[in-house]
């Protein structure tokens, strides 16, 4: 008989009769529930629009602070090693005092952030303010991810966590844009796109300003007063704590696994796009303006992978759906690599980021679902943002890599130049990763189909155990509202600890 972590690739039969079907389910969304993913969809694209003006402005920086390309690489490096700070700052902010004001408070440090980088006048100054920036946009994904998806039905959260992931796309889309069109057109160039991502970050603040609380933190107040609690907050830190600590004991041996499997990821992400239109420019011998549109195309093929492996993965499990569009990837690499012409690397880049997004659609969801419950905006932040911290090396292995990785290019006037050899390096990287991706994911776990938005919030006694449920009949009485998600019959409740315990 095959290993038990094969067998559990394509999900219980059982796991989708119980499912209504997907239409049906988005017609009874309400309009908070609707606002609450889109705001945590906006938060995580203005976190990309926000990286990605260092990527998209390479050679404008390198000119502007007289350095070559593997320097200006520096401050993408610094920016993904200390985003794991602000992962743990804010991810324990957001399962400990609820997702409203944390992500505000995140969203308007990034913005202010973004603005100040648009003044700097010395490469010091710039590194300086990109590494603080990385701490305030390492708290983004956790919260924008639970906000987004602890609000919706188990139906459509494979979906949803394949359109919610390609915030990250449409923010690349974005800057992208800006860069093509704003910033020709104004005297002070690269900062107008940081100005402009400025003012993004804080429109988001102020949309998530004016929603409510996640339902979760409201449900818990309410069961607090029906049973006569009234705890201080000094005494629910101190549960929050101690709940925390039981659940690392716990769980230790997951979070190792999911900080692996973020590692690979995000060097699937960030070897494939950082570094990309510098690679057309200098490898391929595009202009700026060819290079933005071919990166366009590329993020299009993103945007449509998220959501088909989003999707798809409500049904064929998220494991499978994810070693699917991994094997994608190993078969457009030539694609991607190897032509001249704009037309074929443009196609390679749609198709390369249809594999690599559409691998990255499943993980919102994936984390949320492995996640110890109580802790779903800390847990996963936290291993995204380390797996981004081992990763922060990527674009600057590709420069420095390029730099011993020589070729030589005709020019369009007949001057043949000896250049960095990128489309070698990267090919080799995306390679290893996708295959490292692919056996780390086989081996993980799986949690299909949870109810996590039933669970007791961090801050309660007892939080840390996997089967801790709110009271489902006082709370939804308390709110005065109900839903299909708020009544999970015993059947599924069994269901679901049968598969933690195993």
């Amino acid at each position: 008989m095959a290993p038990y972590f094969l067998r559990n690739l394509v999900p219980r039969r059982e796991k989708g009769v119980q499912q209504r079907p997907l239409f049906t389910v988005l017609a009874t969304l309400t309009w908070i529930q609707w606002a609450h993913f889109w705001s945590g969809w906006l938060a995580w694209t203005c976190d990309a629009i926000d990286f990605f003006s260092v990527s998209l402005t390479v050679t404008q920086l390198a000119d502007e602070f007289g350095k070559e390309t593997s320097d200006i690489t520096e401050a993408i490096t610094l920016t993904l090693l200390l985003r794991s700070i602000g992962a743990v700052v804010f991810g324990i902010a957001s399962d400990r005092y609820g997702r409203k004001w944390p992500l505000v408070l995140n969203m308007v440090i990034v913005s202010i952030l973004q603005l100040g980088a648009g003044f700097v006048k010395t490469f010091s100054q710039f590194l300086a303010v990109r590494a603080l920036f990385g701490i305030g946009m390492g708290g983004i994904w956790g919260m924008a991810a639970s906000t987004a998806l602890e609000n919706l039905p188990v139906e459509v959260r494979g979906l949803a966590s394949g359109v919610l992931q390609q915030g990250y796309a449409v923010g690349y889309l974005f800057a992208a844009c800006i860069n093509l069109r704003l910033v020709p057109e104004t005297s002070t160039t690269w900062r107008s796109l940081f100005w402009t991502a400025s003012g993004i970050s804080m429109f988001a603040a102020c949309v998530r300003a004016v929603l409510p609380e996640s339902e979760l933190f409201i449900r818990a107040k309410a069961v607090e007063k029906a049973q006569g609690l009234h705890r201080t907050t000094t005494e629910k830190t101190q549960i929050f704590l101690k709940e925390t600590g039981a659940m690392l004991k716990k769980h230790w041996l997951l979070c190792i696994y999911a900080v692996l499997l973020m590692t690979g990821f995000n060097f699937l992400s960030h070897g494939s796009q950082d570094l990309y239109p510098t690679y057309l420019k200098k490898s391929k011998d595009f202009s700026d303006d060819d290079a933005t549109v071919a990166t366009i195309i590329g993020n299009c093929g993103a945007i449509a992978g998220g959501a088909f492996a989003g999707y798809f993965s409500q049904y064929l499990g998220r494991r499978l759906t994810i070693i699917i569009f991994l094997l994608l990837i190993g078969c457009f690499i030539p694609l991607w690599i190897l032509p001249s012409s704009f037309s074929a690397l443009s196609a390679g880049a749609f198709c390369i980021q249809f594999g690599v997004q559409g691998a990255w659609g499943v993980i919102p969801i994936q984390l949320a679902e492995m996640s110890p419950p109580a802790f779903r905006a800390t847990f996963p932040g936290v291993a995204y943002q380390l797996g981004n911290m081992v990763s922060s090396a990527s674009a600057q292995i590709e420069a420095v890599g390029g730099e011993h990785q020589r070729t030589t290019i005709t020019h369009k006037n007949g001057v043949v130049e000896n250049i960095p050899d990128y489309a070698k390096v990267q090919g080799i990287l995306i390679g290893v990763v996708t295959a490292y991706v692919i056996i780390v994911t086989i081996l993980g776990p799986e949690n299909h189909g949870s109810h996590f938005e039933q669970h007791k919030p961090a801050f309660e006694e007892g939080a840390a155990r996997d089967d801790a449920i709110i009271d489902e009949v006082v709370a939804p009485a308390q709110v005065g509202e109900k839903s299909g998600r708020d009544s999970v019959s015993m059947i599924e409740k069994s269901e679901e600890k049968r598969e933690e315990n195993v």
